[in-house]
């Protein structure tokens, strides 16, 4: 299930990506990124609100991955302006390392999520 990101995930979003640096960082598109970082919980719900103002102003669209039975934070799904020439939009995803099975899923689900709803013809989305 898949909700907009913002302040109120920020301890379920911290213990998520912190206890999944590793597996993130090997995960497509976030290899020479500067995050996964380890940052204080506190600059987490900053960088969480900073993602809720992208989505509210239409700049970026960073998305929860959530445990439908639980609601635990699972992984992150992220759509903002194009960092290479010739994409329309960057897409990121990440799971857990806990449930790291679920990257190909994940990705396969947010492929056709774009191609289905919305207006981007070139995502830019590293494949799995």
């Amino acid at each position: 299930m898949l909700e907009p990101l913002g302040p109120e995930h920020n301890e379920a979003d911290y213990t998520a990506w912190t206890g999944s640096i590793e597996h993130i960082r090997q995960t497509p598109g976030f290899a020479g990124r500067k995050w996964p970082a380890r940052m204080p919980l506190e600059q987490n719900a900053a960088d969480l609100a900073k993602h809720a103002r992208d989505f509210a102003d239409r700049s970026g669209f960073t998305y929860t991955v959530l445990e439908p039975a639980s609601g635990d934070v699972i992984g992150c799904v992220y759509l903002y302006p194009p960092r290479r020439e010739g994409y329309d939009v960057d897409v990121r995803s990440w799971v857990r390392a806990d449930r790291a099975d679920l990257d190909e899923p994940l990705y396969d689900v947010i492929s056709q999520w774009l191609a289905d709803s919305w207006p981007f013809a070139r995502p830019d989305y590293a494949p799995r």
